[in-house]
């Protein structure tokens, strides 16, 4: 693989063009907000971590969770090569291109995280081109999915990884994350000293449904329209315009709105 291929992979340089989600992923574990079940004081995924002993894993939840900030710091903590590859757009060519990477930066010592994102859009015979290197210890997979593991990826893969469930984010770490986006001068929109009436925050993390990703847009825009930096009531409606809550038409999500409906009827 050329050097073009390999950056391609790797993670993307700074640029202020970027979208505020993207300029503001934490850049430590510390910094991560949310997923305390799994990343806490003696939660498994921490104690993994902190043993320095990586294994292959899926993470499963729902958009704007933390599925591929988390896979980043993970082989960040780890002094680990970061690789990535989207299921959508990739294919068994650019696989094997990638376990090749991998393969050379073993001979030099170095481990590789190889990421795979919406990995259930994967069939069967692209999945089983990952096992032989998972078994080997080539890569250290890492995959992440909206959907059901159990429905979606193939029992082969599935033995070989083990499932961490990513929780919908609560609103009050949604505020503390938009917080920092305001006071990050470097990376945020701290240059822009943006003022907020009371209660803006707490409305943009209630509007964002558990979606950090979400949340962190309707802020930039937001700070778009505000006039001379004034965020109000004005703004602030015209920033979650169309702002819909997370459904599907026949997952998890589905299933749990039929479920609050029955609640809430009874």
């Amino acid at each position: 693989m050329n050097d073009r291929q390999e950056s391609l992979l790797d993670i993307e340089p700074d640029s202020a063009q970027r979208p505020l989600a993207d300029r503001m992923r934490p850049r430590t574990l510390d910094a991560y907000c949310g997923q305390s079940h799994l990343l806490g004081p003696g939660a498994p995924l921490r104690r993994v971590l902190e043993g320095g002993a990586l294994h292959s894993m899926v993470f499963w939840g729902p958009p704007g969770t933390g599925k591929t900030t988390l896979a980043r710091l993970i082989a960040e903590s780890s002094d680990a090569v970061f690789l990535q590859l989207s299921a959508v757009l990739a294919g068994v060519k650019e696989i094997r291109a990638a376990v090749a990477t991998a393969a050379d930066h073993q001979l030099n010592g170095r481990q590789t995280v190889l990421f795979v994102d919406e990995v259930h859009r994967f069939n069967k015979s692209q999945q089983d081109a990952f096992l032989p290197h998972i078994e080997d210890g080539t890569v250290v997979f890492l995959g992440a999915t909206t959907e059901n593991p159990a429905f979606e990826l193939n029992n082969a893969l599935l033995s070989r990884v083990r499932t961490y469930v990513l929780k919908s984010l609560e609103p009050e770490d949604i505020v503390q994350l938009l917080r920092s986006a305001l006071s990050d001068r470097e990376h945020g929109l701290g240059a822009r000293e943006l003022d907020l009436i009371p209660g803006a925050l707490e409305r943009l993390a209630v509007a964002a449904d558990g979606d950090a990703r979400r949340a962190l847009s309707l802020l930039e825009l937001a700070a778009d329209l505000a006039i001379d930096g004034r965020v109000d009531e004005a703004v602030l409606a015209d920033a979650q315009k169309g702002s819909l809550r997370r459904f599907d038409k026949g997952g998890d999500a589905f299933y749990d709105q039929i479920s609050a409906l029955h609640k809430s009827v009874r």
